[in-house]
């Protein structure tokens, strides 16, 4: 690698509602070795607010431009967190963007005849859970029996706060960003992924894989989100 680090953008990860930051480690090490300096987010994901104040803390600790990259419901508090004038691009993988006065909960609110609906549990003492026996087929399809297990039961509780969390202004309107479709993803439906993509502006890629692509697929992912910071630095 010959490419001098301080040439290259801050790539900032943040997870989705369910799962925390570990799920980005094959994506964190294909960067790292690539020369990236590379910062996981561990959100509450209590709330929209908690989690853009926790993103905005990572923003801040960055010395370059920075890459904010949002998976699944991470979309949202990139969306909204990706306005801090040290963004200088977002990328979505398979993940919400949504537009101003949305929220996950208004996203999902009309799913489409035939689209896979998760399954999650109703809400205890404020919070979600995905059930743990369905938790593979629905997340994980194309992860190992064994990771995905882990990932069932240790599950971060999903604060309603967070699913309702409602966008102010996306930072999408005006900032570049990159979005991975994934194909197979039983969380959030592959049109409705497309649908947001195309209606945020963003530069569009598919891949075959899960909700969990990141976790699967950790090489293509981390190539978008290069391909992204290199478009950035040009």
């Amino acid at each position: 690698m010959n490419t001098s680090a301080n040439t290259l953008a801050s790539i900032v990860l943040i997870h989705g509602g369910f799962v925390d930051g570990s799920g980005w480690q094959g994506v964190y090490q294909q960067l790292k070795k690539d020369g990236y300096e590379v910062t996981v987010v561990q959100n509450p994901t209590t709330s929209l607010a908690d989690d853009v104040a926790f993103t905005k803390r990572a923003i801040a600790e960055q010395k370059s431009p920075v890459i904010l990259v949002g998976h699944s419901y991470g979309g949202v508090v990139v969306t909204e967190a990706g306005n801090d004038p040290k963004v200088a691009g977002l990328v979505y993988i398979t993940a919400f963007a949504p537009d101003a006065g949305e929220s996950v909960a208004s996203l999902i609110a009309n799913p489409p005849p035939g689209a896979s609906v998760p399954p999650i549990l109703p809400p205890q003492d404020g919070f979600l859970m995905l059930d743990k026996e369905k938790f593979q087929a629905s997340f994980a399809a194309d992860v190992d029996a064994e990771t995905a297990r882990f990932m069932a039961d240790s599950q971060v509780p999903w604060g309603l706060p967070a699913l309702q969390g409602a966008v102010t202004t996306p930072a999408w309107k005006s900032k570049p960003s990159w979005y991975l479709v994934a194909g197979d993803d039983h969380m959030i439906p592959p049109a409705a992924q497309r649908n947001m993509a195309q209606r945020a502006g963003a530069t569009i890629k598919e891949v075959g894989g899960s909700h969990a692509v990141y976790v699967s697929n950790p090489q293509a992912v981390a190539q978008w989100i290069k391909q992204a910071a290199t478009a950035i630095r040009k």
